[in-house]
């Protein structure tokens, strides 16, 4: 069942364009229907064969087996569907095959999987956004404070970025970014969340301070949220493109355990300290569980004379880079500029390197 996410503050847009559905059965196109309300559609339904222009141009084309034969002689397309009538009639698959269906499905067996088909076209899915979590090897390492500056930089290099705050105890990336007071949804709004999450709903509902979506938590005393609630959140915000930046915490519970099965490379931030190096190991063993790409990032220097490929030999991670200090990040801060607006200094350093390494360059319309 898909789930909607709803900022009450917020005028309802208009539906997304839907599939072309062609159909003259009148129980198959109400069962379409519903499906594509349920993924936030609009479908534009017909029961004959459609005019060329708007077969080629709809997102996902959905064709009852009543009119696949009218309908075979139609320019092949990617995202067609039969959708059969009879489960015993073997002939189906022939008219597949002269139709240039990519699937053969009957409802209401494959309706899980429709559904998620029709909302995937609806937004126009393409490659998943570079997900990257970030972690602290201790407490105070910083981690927070490099997810902050990470998502900042993507979003003013243009990047499509959303910034997801999982750690409850954090003290709140809306703060750190200086938009404690901005309207939209929090973590506590989006606990309930089950199943499909419109990516482009979600973005819609969220703050949007700095160019970039922002998840986090508000003053309320929920400290916890549903695994499922995080699979489906973080589902929603991959599924949209670009870039997302988990902030999680050191001690995974079941949501970050959850955040870490879908991210793609992590972040491990850890002082070049002989006991912060102890701490930062038993948090890399629990995060090596969940996610193959665990890299290190030193804060130097540190007062043993530890180096940065010290650190990350130790810990048996690669080198993502180091963190020098950074003067006046912590009065800037407090003064509501967040960590990453700044255009030089040792996190502005870092975070154009990863980014360029890690990301295509955006090209401008």
């Amino acid at each position: 069942m898909s789930a909607s996410v709803t900022d009450p503050h917020a005028t309802a847009p208009e539906p997304p364009p839907g599939p072309l559905v062609l159909t003259a059965d009148d129980a198959l196109a109400e069962q379409l229907t519903r499906l594509c309300a349920a993924a936030g559609a609009e479908p534009r339904l017909l029961a004959g064969v459609p005019p060329a222009r708007l077969w080629e141009d709809a997102p996902l084309v959905l064709v009852g087996d009543d009119l696949a034969e009218r309908c075979a002689g139609l320019a092949r397309r990617p995202g067609v569907l039969l959708l059969g009538l009879d489960l015993d009639d073997g002939e189906i698959w022939v008219r597949a095959v002269r139709l240039g269906a990519e699937h053969v499905l009957f409802l209401p067996d494959a309706q899980p999987w429709l559904l998620d088909r029709i909302a995937d076209a609806t937004e126009g899915v393409g490659p998943p956004a570079l997900t990257v979590a970030v972690l602290g090897g201790r407490g105070g390492a910083g981690a927070s404070t490099l997810a902050c500056a990470l998502a900042v930089r993507a979003a003013r290099a243009g990047h499509r970025t959303m910034l997801i705050d999982g750690d409850p105890l954090g003290g709140g990336l809306d703060v750190l970014l200086g938009a404690e007071q901005d309207d939209g949804l929090r973590w506590p709004d989006l606990a309930a969340s089950r199943g499909r999450i419109s990516g482009a709903e979600l973005a819609r509902a969220l703050p949007e301070p700095h160019r970039l979506s922002a998840l986090s938590w508000d003053r309320s005393d929920t400290l916890t949220i549903p695994a499922e609630a995080m699979r489906s959140v973080l589902a929603a915000a991959r599924r949209r493109g670009g870039l997302v930046v988990l902030d999680l915490p050191r001690q995974l519970d079941a949501a970050a355990a959850q955040a870490l099965e879908q991210a793609d490379t992590g972040l491990l931030v850890v002082p070049a300290e002989l006991r912060a190096l102890a701490a930062a190991d038993r948090v890399a063993a629990a995060v090596r569980m969940r996610l193959t790409d665990l890299r290190a990032v030193v804060r130097t220097p540190g007062p043993s004379g530890l180096t940065a490929a010290d650190v990350a030999r130790g810990l048996r991670l690669r080198l993502a880079g180091e963190l020098a200090p950074e003067p006046g990040l912590a009065l800037d801060v407090e003064r509501g500029t967040p960590p990453g607006l700044r255009e030089h200094g040792p996190l502005a350093r870092f975070c154009g390197r990863f980014l360029t390494e890690a990301m295509p360059p955006v090209v401008a319309a």
